[in-house]
């Protein structure tokens, strides 16, 4: 599934090809992804133009004066800027057809999801969408630090690695980076939230940021579906620590990293560096 630096590369990537141009029309091959797209895709976002272009958590909101269309890649989805005349594939579900400018020549924006476990719905001016309104800050702004952590997780039995990746505590912390985090701060993911202290919490959001960052720099991870809007992979599993590698040598320590379930999903750590 698409992470935070992979859902931030999708939005820094369509971007440019989207912010100020009006919407020509719509086409839905299908009209239903993991949930039926209201009636308002087709009939509001025509004509309008995208102001801007934001991302919230996994989701990502194109912004016009009538209202948003709020997109989730899902498992496998992936959006792309074609030209008008590009073959349509499969699973090719969504156009959003752009009007040329004196720039740029005239584009679709293309999703593709071959799990349809991805969305596309509508905010309404001036509201929240429900799936956004419970989200805790976002890890790269100054909402997110060691207080907030440290503050949340008390009285907490969860795992310290469940705990980092609720969304209601801070959004976009996925499987892999709660995983390279944890490392990089030292803490045993099996770990009680409420057990660790304010100083090892400190520590864990700064490499929360450092790590999401470098990996946005990367263009995220690659290890299955996704690729960036251009088409290219990510690269930032080259510098993973842990995930993935159970059976192999820490490369701080030399000693075999371990694999266990948690919340349904693999969670990596070594067991010398981590406590």
């Amino acid at each position: 599934m698409p992470e935070l630096p992979e859902v931030e590369t999708t939005r820094r990537g369509i971007a440019p090809y989207l912010i100020g141009r009006r919407v020509l029309g719509v086409i839905l091959r299908r009209r239903d992804l993991r949930w039926p797209i209201p009636p308002e895709i087709s009939e509001q976002l025509p004509g309008q133009r995208i102001d801007a272009v934001e991302r919230r958590a996994k989701y990502l909101l194109l912004h016009t004066a009538v209202g948003s269309a709020l997109l989730h890649l899902g498992m496998s989805g992936v959006l792309r800027v074609l030209p008008p005349d590009a073959p349509v594939g499969k699973h090719d579900h969504v156009d959003i057809a752009l009007e040329r400018t004196r720039a740029q020549a005239p584009r679709i924006l293309r999703f593709t999801d071959p799990r349809r476990f991805g969305c596309l719905l509508w905010q309404a001016p001036g509201e929240t969408h429900e799936l956004l309104a419970r989200l805790g800050p976002e890890p790269l702004t100054d909402l997110f630090d060691g207080d907030l952590l440290w503050q949340r997780s008390r009285g907490r039995s969860a795992a310290v690695k469940l705990f980092l990746m609720d969304n209601a505590v801070v959004v976009g912390v996925g499987n892999i980076y709660a995983s390279e985090a944890l490392f990089a701060a030292g803490i045993d993911p099996r770990r009680a939230a409420g057990s660790v202290s304010r100083a090892r919490y400190a520590r864990l959001a700064l490499e929360v940021k450092r790590i999401l960052a470098l990996a946005i720099e990367r263009g995220g991870t690659t290890l299955r579906d996704f690729l960036s809007p251009d088409g290219a992979p990510g690269y930032f599993f080259r510098e993973l620590n842990v995930y993935g590698r159970a059976g192999e040598p820490c490369r701080v320590c030399g000693t075999s990293i371990r694999q266990v379930v948690l919340g349904q999903r693999s969670t990596f750590w070594c067991p010398r560096c981590q406590r």
